[in-house]
C-alpha cells in the first residue's frame, strides 16, 4: 500500500517558487533594498510566505531566488534554486524569458507554443498577478516588465523527466496549476501522460503505442517502427490514457503490457496501480479454464501469489491459448471504454520481451510502419 498522505508534508510547485522569487525581485527593484521574505496568493486563494534565498538589486533590475521545497514528494526539482530577474520593459504586460536551466518548447501540443520558454500558463498568470499586486501597493501605474527565470542545474534535472521527449530542450518546465505539491499524488503523473498524448497528436501521430514504463517501451520498440513521440509510457492509467487518445482523435492504439498489469485491466480495473487494485486470481482461473487448461491446474491458479506465477504455470502446462484469451478480455474492456471510434489492439509480452498473446489476431502484424 502507498504511504498515508495524511502523514506527509506538502510542498510547492516550481510555478509558486518562481512567483515568490519574481515578487521579491520586483520589490527589490522598486524599493532598492533587500527583502528576506515575500507573501504570494496561490490560485485557490490561500496566501503563503516564502523565504528568499537570495535578493539583490541595481537601478535597472531586481533579482531574487527561492529554494524549492517539494515537501515529502519524490520530485527531481526538490531543493532546486528558482532564480528570477525582473527589469522594466517597453513591451506592455509581462514578457517571459528563459535563463539557464529552463526549457525551450520546440514541439506543438504543449500548453505554450514552440519558441516560448517552458513556463506553463498557470505560473505565468500567478507571476503576472503577483507583480501587479506589487505595482498597486507601490502606487505605480501599469508598466511593462521582463521576467527571466533560471534554474541552476535544470538541464541535468530535465534529463530525469519526459521533457526531452516532449520537445522541451535545455532545462526543466515551470509548472503547477494550484501551486501546491501533494506528496505521492498521481495528479502530476497523469498530467504528464495526457501531455505526452497531446504532443504526439500535434505531431500528426495517428497510431500510438502505450506501455506501462521504460521496460515495456523497450520491448514495444522492437515490435513497432514508429516515431519516438508515438511511444507513450502511461503508468497505471490504462483507461484514462485510452479515453484521452480517443478525445484527441488518435486512430489506433496498441496497448503493450506484461501480465501483471494487463490481467488487472482485463478483469475490469480502469487503473492498475498496485495501491488501488488487486489481482483477481479467480478471474485468471476462469480464463485458463476457457482456454482448455486442465482442472487440476485451476486451484493452483486461484491460490497463486502473482500473475507472473500464473503465466509460468500456463506456459509449463502448454496452454498458450490462455494468453490470447486474456488479451481478448482486455480488448473487450477497452472497447467498452472507448467504443468503436478508436481502434485498439492488445499485446501481452513476457519477462524476456517475447510476444505471448495478441488480440485482434487479424490486425496488421507488429513492425508495421504506421503513420
Amino acid at each position: 500500500m502507498g504511504r498515508p498522505s495524511e502523514n506527509l508534508r506538502s510542498g510547492y510547485t516550481t510555478g509558486a517558487c518562481a512567483t515568490a522569487a519574481a515578487k521579491g525581485a520586483l520589490l527589490a527593484l522598486i524599493y532598492q533594498q533587500v527583502f528576506e521574505e515575500v507573501s504570494i496568493r496561490l490560485p485557490q486563494g490561500q496566501r503563503v510566505n516564502f523565504p528568499l534565498y537570495t535578493c539583490s538589486f541595481t537601478p535597472d533590475e531586481g533579482q531574487a531566488s527561492v529554494i524549492k521545497d517539494a515537501g515529502d514528494d519524490p520530485d527531481v526539482t526538490d531543493k532546486a534554486e528558482i532564480c528570477v530577474r525582473v527589469a522594466w520593459s517597453q513591451a506592455p504586460g509581462v514578457t517571459f524569458r528563459r535563463g539557464p536551466g529552463v526549457g525551450l518548447v520546440t514541439k506543438r501540443g504543449l500548453p505554450v507554443p514552440p519558441g516560448e520558454p517552458a513556463i506553463n500558463p498557470a505560473p505565468r498568470r500567478m507571476i503576472a498577478e503577483a507583480l501587479q499586486e506589487v505595482l498597486d501597493e507601490a502606487g505605480r501605474p501599469p508598466t511593462g516588465m521582463m521576467v527571466e527565470i533560471a534554474v541552476p542545474g535544470g538541464e541535468e534535472m530535465a534529463r530525469k523527466t519526459f521533457n526531452p521527449r516532449l520537445g522541451i530542450v535545455g532545462g526543466i518546465s515551470i509548472l503547477g496549476t494550484t501551486g501546491i505539491v501533494t506528496p505521492y499524488s498521481t495528479t502530476a503523473w497523469l498530467a504528464s501522460v495526457v501531455q505526452s498524448i497531446d504532443v504526439a497528436a500535434a505531431q500528426g501521430c495517428r497510431h500510438l503505442v502505450l506501455t506501462v514504463g521504460a521496460r515495456g517501451e523497450r520491448t514495444a520498440r522492437q515490435l513497432f517502427a514508429l516515431p519516438e513521440e508515438a511511444f507513450i509510457q502511461i503508468g497505471p492509467f490504462f483507461a484514462d490514457a485510452l479515453r484521452h487518445c480517443r478525445q484527441v482523435g488518435i486512430a489506433k492504439v496498441s496497448l503493450v503490457a506484461m501480465i501483471g498489469k494487463l490481467a488487472k485491466f482485463a478483469a475490469g480495473k480502469e487503473s492498475v496501480h498496485s495501491t488501488t487494485s488487486v489481482q483477481d486470481f479467480a478471474f485468471l482461473a476462469r480464463i485458463a479454464q476457457e482456454a482448455g487448461a486442465p482442472e487440476e491446474l485451476l486451484p493452483r491458479i486461484r491460490t497463486a501469489n502473482t500473475a507472473q506465477e500464473v503465466a509460468e504455470m500456463i506456459a509449463a502446462a502448454g496452454h498458450p491459448a490462455f494468453f490470447s484469451r486474456l488479451c481478448q478480455e482486455a480488448w473487450m474492456f477497452a472497447r467498452g471504454i472507448v467504443g468503436e471510434a478508436l481502434s485498439v489492439e492488445i499485446l501481452l509480452t513476457g519477462v524476456a520481451g517475447e510476444l505471448l498473446g495478441r488480440f485482434p489476431r487479424n490486425a496488421e502484424q507488429p513492425t508495421d510502419k504506421g503513420e
